[in-house]
């Protein structure tokens, strides 16, 4: 640690921050006492887990406590810890730059709008900067145990920081909060006691103030030598049920997500059996910015016997889950485990099947008795949803009976069709779920491959999100019904056609036999057959995949992700009543223009890439000069 005065800047994201999230934010200011105190609740956590492995961590100061005190002619707020504390590395990069993935993402959902940028802030996370909005001035003295140097840091909130070498009795932290000259009212310990109950009765440490008492001769209350404890500072989810009201259930979530929005819904429960366990899980409002990160961590606390061993323990919770915020207390787990063994052990995998059900019959509830409040979850995290079909092979029915859509039957981007919905308005004969997968919904609903199933009335599922040619890989029947997508293979509709049009269809394709072999002639090496469709009623023609050859949309996904693709030429189908196919019958000089023609235009409509944009205008123009000159 280098021994010398610092003046650092703050990292440019902290510094918009601030400024959003003081003038935003300022209309709920208390949060900032919930923030301070959760962050020392954590920092106390941080070194119970680091102790299990070096006991002398906690020298001669075992019990650990979070202390709140205010000075009013210093006009101050202090919050201490006697955690896990912070070198003047770990001060540097915990107080001066935010290292979250989404950062950027975040800033550019602002609109400065101050109503609404301030849920965004709060779905960020505002943390120990929410003390620069009753503060002029912060500052830190921290202690890493261990170490005996302490370090000051110090800031104005303007743009930078200072750094100092400090003495510091004990290990810990103390945040100091000079208040700007509006803020008397905190300087009150009734007023401060009343934050602590409202928004941190849940902390799991000791929360102590000084006891006060009513001084006659100075007609105020004045503060006694003794501390007294002002939350309930036991576990929260250890307690039962009915002495848990719901603003104490989510106040915690609020601590335990950083979130400043209530949870959309949470389960509570403890298991017993061949493991013993509790679960406190939490559904959050809104989907944090980073979700679609890799190295994003997932949300479960994991706690032993009460003791907390680690943040972010992804092994207790699927992927497709990672949303899910909360705590799990183990009675069987050992205190030394790590995230090796918990990946290994089966007592986890039991804890983990067993959340993972907890949490589906939660969402099953939810899209059964409040289905506005399922749409508004599935708006945040269908996407992450759908990833489960593949993930979870036990629980992959439970979760094609949560999925939504978007459908022909609606034809808006709302996906609010389940695929019990779909089956339930089934045409009479019909055996399949169709579906079509694009790479946006205005190409999925414009699709000509649904024109025969728009003629005939069938719905077709509009699949075109990302994530969702995994989802049709995986998901290939659902109640019994195969689910078929409508550009690849042969479309069998079955019962859903009747002898006359099976017949219209089979002298069709022999009595355009000749031109059919013409065109893939004509287009060797671009396409692995041409033949008559039935798909058609407006468009010329369409590229559909073979049953077995990967769709056009992953093929081109996959290539925009920078991987490979396998080689595979589409099959080109062409409707045999429109003006553009049977011209071809009569066509001999422009024959190989005008398939090129033909082959360049379904390529365009199910969102493919020309490889010679110009020759395709080239051959347009010609045929719109043709058609004027007759």
């Amino acid at each position: 640690m280098g021994a010398q005065h610092e003046t650092l800047a703050f990292q440019a994201e902290v510094k918009q921050l601030l400024h959003l999230m003081i003038h935003s934010l300022y209309s709920n200011k208390e949060i900032f006492l919930r923030e301070l105190i959760s962050n020392a609740s954590d920092a106390c956590d941080k070194l119970r887990f680091e102790a299990l492995a070096d006991n002398g961590l906690y020298g001669d100061d075992p019990d650990l406590k979070i202390r709140v005190a205010f000075d009013k002619a210093a006009r101050t707020i202090t919050i201490s810890d006697n955690g896990i504390g912070m070198n003047r590395e770990e001060a540097i990069s915990n107080l001066g730059t935010i290292a979250k993935s989404g950062t950027k993402e975040f800033f550019n959902k602002l609109s400065g709008d101050q109503a609404k940028d301030a849920n965004l802030i709060g779905q960020f996370g505002v943390g120990f900067y929410s003390g620069f909005i009753v503060a002029k001035k912060i500052t830190v003295i921290t202690r890493r145990a261990g170490l005996a140097e302490a370090v000051k840091w110090e800031s104005a909130g303007e743009g930078d920081f200072t750094l100092d070498p400090a003495e510091k009795a004990g290990r810990g932290t103390d945040v100091i909060l000079e208040l700007r000259d509006d803020e008397d009212e905190l300087l009150s310990n009734w007023k401060l006691k009343s934050i602590i109950t409202k928004y941190s009765d849940h902390i799991t440490l000791p929360i102590l103030m000084k006891k006060e008492e009513w001084d006659k001769d100075k007609n105020e209350y004045v503060a006694l030598d003794e501390d007294e404890t002002v939350n309930q500072a036991t576990a929260l989810w250890t307690r039962s049920k009915n002495d848990i009201s719901e603003e104490q259930y989510q106040e915690f979530y609020k601590h335990v997500a950083h979130d400043s929005e209530p949870a959309l819904a949470y389960t509570h429960n403890r298991v017993e059996g061949r493991q013993e366990y509790i679960q406190l899980l939490y559904v959050p409002q809104r989907a944090p910015f980073d979700l679609f990160e890799r190295e994003r961590k997932n949300g479960i606390k994991l706690y032993v016997r009460r003791v907390f061993i680690m943040d972010d323990a992804e092994q207790l919770m699927p992927q497709y889950l990672r949303f899910v915020k909360g705590v799990i207390d183990s009675n069987d787990l050992p205190l030394n485990v790590s995230r090796e063994i918990l990946q290994e052990s089966r007592d986890v995998r039991a804890i983990r099947e067993g959340s993972t059900k907890r949490v589906l019959s939660l969402l099953e509830d939810l899209a059964e008795n409040q289905k506005e409040k399922y749409a508004g979850f599935w708006k945040e995290f269908g996407r992450v949803m759908k990833e489960g079909a593949g993930e979870d092979h036990a629980n992959k029915e439970r979760i094609a009976k949560l999925l939504r859509f978007s459908t022909t039957h609606n034809d808006t981007e709302v996906q609010d069709i389940s695929l019990a919905d779909y089956v339930g308005r089934m045409k009479e004969g019909q055996d399949k779920i169709y579906y079509v997968t694009a790479d946006s919904f205005l190409a999925a609903k414009n699709s000509p491959h649904l024109e025969v199933f728009r003629k005939k009335g069938i719905e077709v599922v509009l699949l075109y999100e990302r994530v969702d040619e995994w989802l049709a890989s995986h998901l290939n029947e659902f109640e019994g019904k195969q689910l078929v997508s409508v550009a690849k293979g042969d479309l069998d509709l079955g019962k859903l056609e009747d002898e006359a049009e099976k017949k219209e269809q089979k002298d069709s394709e022999e009595e355009f036999k000749d031109l059919t072999a013409k065109i893939k002639e004509a287009l060797t090496g671009k396409v692995k057959e041409v033949r008559v469709t039935h798909r058609l009623t407006d468009s010329p023609a369409c590229l559909v995949s073979d049953q077995f050859d990967m769709s056009g949309n992953l093929a081109r996904l996959l290539k925009a992700a920078g991987q490979q693709a396998p080689d595979s030429q589409p099959i080109m189908e062409i409707n045999p009543k429109h003006p553009l196919v049977t011209r071809l019958k009569h066509e001999e000089a422009k024959f190989a223009d005008w398939s090129r023609l033909l082959f360049d235009q379904a390529l365009l409509a199910e969102g493919g890439q020309l490889e010679d944009p110009a020759g395709f205008v080239k051959r347009i123009n010609e045929m719109l000069m043709a058609s004027a000159a007759k």
